[in-house]
């Protein structure tokens, strides 16, 4: 089975039982980032141990520079 979900508004779907770590693989982004779930902050420790669920939206933030 799998699951539908957002990251940064775009619909993924990823297989049932999938971690926070895996849907940010198949995302594709690098460099620093932070990460939500449905609008709550997950630290980087517990993104293998995240698991999504269906409907679940994820954030992927990149920090912006400049002066």
């Amino acid at each position: 089975m799998s699951i539908e979900i957002q990251i940064n508004a775009t619909p993924k779907t990823l297989p049932e039982g999938s971690t926070l770590s895996e849907a940010i693989e198949a995302f594709g982004i690098s460099g620093p980032f932070a990460a939500a779930v449905n609008m709550e902050f997950v630290p980087k420790s517990r993104y293998s141990t995240t698991l999504l669920h269906q409907g679940d939206q994820l954030e992927l933030i990149t920090p912006i520079t400049g002066g």
